[in-house]
């Protein structure tokens, strides 16, 4: 059952130090039928449209699918351990690298960012009382689920798993050189959760453009908000265009069509364009949540204001508008693309998001930084997004490129970028945790987790750029018998290791924090408005509102004596 609040108050008021959450002075000022009644217990989890319960069924699916792509990476680096590895076949090795690429990008990466934590967090931070659409957003979560389970299915039947790489090139992903229903349930499954991707998007504009609190303008919104609502609209631009992708890649496989094939006057080079037309954006799809996360939480342990707000969110702009112009940056070697225009292009961006990085400097500097859990993570997001980023940088340019092509530097790089995210994806559960659960997670545990997640990454990672200098090719399950590159590689799978410890430590966490240590309704003196309320939040999110004078309305609340910042031309 859905129910609705007559009336919100909005406190004009100032009460000092009032952590209450708004239920102290003023108590609650919504009507007895406001409370909600409805399911409870799994029937509740099946049914709701609350948005906070979809985005912990997101939560708590999108972990599961990291902890299994994870498992899958470490066969793969059990697999490479040795030059001649016998852990598994060469066929299986096919299946594994292509099903972890698709798990960790498609399963866990954009579900988890604006599925899982967008959706319980962006309406607590605006005032409003849900998503704009709610049933829209729990067929979503059923269509990600849906299209999770699908994808995941091709390993139970004939022939295994899709096999061709992440990327589905073609003509490797057609029905000749790929049949049975792997690679099928695979299309069908990436359609499922780009149809729950888009879905959300819509979902997310729409809350953000009309259901803002009284005062909550777009440049008082917080800077997780502001990433937010540009991903949804890069969604929009970029997911159609993908599942276009697919029906024409499934009606080469199953109708006849020669879309992708040279047969019959096709072109393979166009799946390229077209799947990185949508695979550029998706990477800041991928990335702006997490840069939004760190946004929010480096601040708070800093004890400052976000340093350049504004410059924030044009940054987060230019890196959208940006992003729809450098897909062929992955194709320099098909000699079919504008080279100097997509590496200017390429080199642009990473204008942006250098200011974002002095951006979060600047926020730490001279600060009164509390190293919780949560900061470090975010430290170690920054540390390893600056070297994923600037590996980049070298690979934007063609030269470069061309030597590098198809080696394990590309690899290198391109999970220093993912394993950044997931650095900054734990940072916002630590720091989020509280006020979603209720309960604080360990932190002396938390902090073990982050020192095994970040040494191990950086183990993880770095011996594969050298291993691609060193011109060893990617996606290869067994490699010369050189002592270096067997050096290189067993230390890459340590910190696989160690990485996969890291995931067990947090799991252990999750058991032994449950329900041990009650947070408080902002147990950080957070500064943004879902700090505002209970922890966790009743069905409709809020029982009264601050008034709301800049981006930080439970800081201005909580400490009246101090100036806030004028960012809106009401702020004083």
């Amino acid at each position: 059952m859905t129910t609705t609040i007559d009336r919100i108050t909005i406190d004009s008021h100032d009460h000092g130090d009032d952590h209450d959450g708004g239920r102290g002075h003023d108590e609650v000022h919504v009507h007895d039928h406001a409370e909600h009644h409805g399911p409870s217990g799994i029937l509740n989890w099946l049914t709701t449209t609350d948005h906070k319960i979809i985005g912990l069924s997101y939560t708590v699916t999108s972990v599961i699918m990291l902890i299994i792509g994870g498992a899958l990476a470490e066969v793969i680096r059990g697999q490479l351990a040795n030059p001649n590895g016998h852990l598994v076949t060469l066929a299986q090795y096919n299946e594994l690298f292509t099903m972890h690429g698709s798990i960790m990008i498609y399963l866990f990466a954009g579900p988890f960012a604006f599925g899982a934590l967008a959706n319980i967090i962006v309406p607590i931070q605006i005032g409003a009382p849900d998503m704009a659409f709610p049933r829209l957003n729990a067929l979503s979560y059923w269509l990600y689920l849906t299209g999770a389970i699908t994808m995941l299915l091709g390993f139970f039947v004939t022939g295994g798993a899709a096999n061709f790489g992440w990327v589905g090139y073609a003509p490797l992903s057609d029905a000749i050189y790929s049949p049975g229903a792997g690679a099928d349930l695979w299309i069908g499954g990436l359609m499922l959760t780009g149809f729950s991707a888009i879905f959300t998007g819509v979902n997310i504009c729409a809350t953000v453009f009309y259901l803002r609190a009284p005062g909550m303008t777009l440049f008082r919104m917080p800077i997780f908000t502001w990433n937010l609502l540009v991903v949804s609209i890069l969604i929009l631009l970029a997911f159609p265009v993908l599942t276009a992708g697919l029906i024409m890649l499934y009606a080469d496989r199953h109708l006849g069509t020669h879309i992708f094939t040279v047969v019959g006057g096709g072109s393979p080079v166009l799946w390229q364009h077209i799947f990185w037309f949508w695979g550029h954006p998706e990477v800041y799809i991928l990335a702006l949540p997490f840069f939004g996360m760190v946004t929010e939480i480096i601040p708070v342990f800093s004890r400052k204001p976000v340093f350049g707000y504004k410059g924030m969110i044009f940054a987060t702009l230019t890196i959208a508008a940006l992003s729809l112009g450098v897909w062929a940056h992955h194709m320099f070697t098909t000699g079919v693309v504008l080279l100097p225009f997509f590496s200017i292009m390429s080199l642009l961006i990473a204008v942006p998001t250098g200011i974002k990085i002095f951006n979060w400097i600047g926020s730490m500097w001279r600060g009164q930084i509390w190293f919780s859990a949560a900061m470090l993570f975010s430290i170690g997001f920054v540390i390893t997004f600056l070297i994923g980023g600037l590996t980049g940088v070298y690979l934007a340019s063609p030269p470069l490129d061309f030597f590098t092509h198809d080696t394990y530097f590309i690899v290198a790089h391109f999970h220093s970028v993912v394993m950044a995210l997931v650095i900054g994806g734990m940072a916002g559960l630590y720091f989020w945790g509280p006020k979603i659960t209720g309960y604080m997670l360990n932190e002396r545990i938390g902090k073990a987790q982050f020192w095994l997640l970040f040494i191990g990454t950086q183990v993880f990672t770095i011996p594969q750029y050298i291993l691609g200098l060193q011109g060893m090719p990617r996606r290869m399950a067994v490699y010369p018998n050189d002592p270096q590159w067997q050096n290189l590689n067993t230390l890459s799978s340590v910190g696989a290791i160690l990485i996969g410890i890291s995931t067990v430590v947090f799991v252990l966490n999750i058991v032994a924090s449950w329900k041990k240590h009650p947070a408080g309704d902002n147990p950080w003196d957070a500064h943004t408005l879902e700090w505002f309320t209970t922890s966790p939040p009743p069905h409709h999110n809020f029982f009264r509102l601050p008034k709301i004078r800049s981006e930080r309305p439970t800081w201005d609340h909580n400490h009246p004596d101090a100036k806030a910042l004028a960012h809106g031309k009401d702020a004083h």
